[in-house]
């Protein structure tokens, strides 16, 4: 049986009546990159310092560190989605979880999924810095302390700035990984690119259509997030340190 591709339906009227199916698809990948970058921001901030702690003398904090990033790295992603739409919103105070629960669409979906990518992308994110700082001479840490600074000032001025241009290409990985991982935030309604594929190859019955302009709008855009983490890496980079694929990475 002859198979037609029929391209032209992703310039046809979609049923919502928004405009055709690709720019159906565009805004799809808008919230696609909207849910993935303000979760990256998160995830960067609070697994830096998860990663941090977990590297100071301060045993209580390297405990707190270690238990934080077993509990979320040994959760399947979509429970952990599941966990923040559903089970989230009843256990904080009835006045907090109603007014998440009545958030109108697409935001009741979006905030769950933000806080949930954020929070799984950070452990991974903290094993990144940890591996990082571990990989720096020990001497580093004496040296700061030598010139009168403090544990806290040798992290920020001497340690992290090194740590950072270290696992600059895990965390392009990292970076991409977000951008998919939001995929799975249909499942609980936010029509994100995946959502929104699916949504269309519902309405026009155009599986391969649907699904292989999706996969060629993600190649695109983790394409131009390879490139613009590259030259963020040529730009900081440091003559001299330590080469980037030489730091350790922990297993996941």
């Amino acid at each position: 049986m002859h198979y037609n591709w029929h391209w032209k339906v992703l310039l046809e009227m979609e049923p919502g009546g928004t405009g055709s199916y690709l720019h159906y698809l565009i805004v799809g990948l808008g919230w696609t990159l909207a849910t993935a970058l303000a979760a990256w921001v998160i995830a960067l901030l609070l697994g830096a310092f998860v990663g941090t702690i977990r590297t100071t003398s301060a045993r209580w904090a390297v405990r707190i560190g270690n238990l934080y990033v077993e509990i979320f790295r040994n959760i399947p992603l979509i429970v952990q989605m599941f966990l923040w739409f559903f089970v989230v919103p009843e256990l904080l105070p009835e006045a907090v979880g109603n007014w998440i629960k009545q958030m109108p669409p697409p935001w009741s979906s979006y905030l769950p999924a933000v806080m949930c990518l954020a929070i799984f992308t950070s452990v991974r994110v903290a094993e990144q810095v940890r591996a990082g700082i571990n990989s720096l001479p020990r001497g580093q840490r004496m040296a700061g302390t030598a010139l009168g600074l403090t544990q806290a000032q040798t992290y920020r001025n001497v340690i992290l700035p090194q740590a950072f241009r270290i696992i600059l290409p895990p965390l392009t990985s990292e970076s991409m990984n977000i951008i998919k991982n939001s995929s799975v935030a249909l499942t609980i309604g936010l029509l994100e690119l995946t959502g929104r594929a699916r949504a269309m190859q519902e309405f026009s019955f155009r599986v391969f259509e649907a699904f292989s302009a999706a996969t060629v709008i993600y190649l695109l855009t983790n394409l131009v997030v390879v490139l613009l983490m590259r030259a963020l890496e040529q730009r900081v980079r440091v003559p001299g340190l330590i080469a980037a694929g030489g730091a350790p990475q922990a297993g996941h």
